[in-house]
């Protein structure tokens, strides 16, 4: 994941600069789609092991709620 952001970072830094040319913007936004899988999938994991303790004492999963906007599909 860390090269891969580094790579991210890398890529923006030159567009700032010089720009780039039609291969280093696929990359980039192909690294960037990549980016974004992970993260979801990492946050979507840490929040299915999340627990919530009510008053009493008894620990109960988060619900799942759909999306209230429509979101880019994965």
């Amino acid at each position: 994941m860390e090269e891969l952001l580094a790579r991210i970072n890398e890529l923006a830094a030159k567009k700032k600069t010089e720009g780039l040319n039609e291969a280093e913007t696929q990359e980039q936004h192909n690294l960037r789609q990549q980016y974004l899988t992970i993260f979801r999938g990492n946050f979507r994991s840490q929040l299915e092991n999340t627990k919530i303790q009510t008053p009493d004492g008894k620990l109960h999963p988060l619900q799942y709620a759909p999306p209230q906007c429509p979101t880019e599909q994965e």
